[in-house]
């Protein structure tokens, strides 16, 4: 019986390891692909440089735990209203760097 509870122990330890792995994974996939995402939009402002640095790294971390994705959306697209970008076109290029965000941090596992 011992050994049953060792291995149960083991397999679950071995549960709880994946999944906080893959929340970890999750939550810098979001900031990653929330930071190109603003760089893309930056670029959209006509922003460069610093601007366009503290415009992207503020998309990535202001609220990084609390904000959703629809908030991101949210601001991004209210950003670029006047720009002519429609949200679409914003929420397109959001799955682009999500992508992209998942590309970067699994070549470096």
């Amino acid at each position: 019986m011992e050994l049953t509870m060792t291995t149960f122990d083991k397999r679950e330890q071995g549960f709880e390891a994946k999944f906080a792995h893959d929340e970890e994974l999750i939550f810098k996939a979001t900031a990653r692909s929330n930071k190109l995402l603003g760089l893309w939009a930056a670029g959209q402002l006509g922003l460069s440089g610093d601007a366009a640095k503290s415009y992207s790294t503020a998309l990535a971390t202001d609220h990084l735990e609390s904000r959703t994705m629809d908030e991101v959306l949210d601001k991004v697209s209210g950003d670029l209203a006047a720009k002519g970008v429609a949200r679409e076109q914003v929420a397109a290029k959001f799955q682009e760097c999500l992508h992209q965000a998942i590309q970067q941090l699994e070549a470096k596992e």
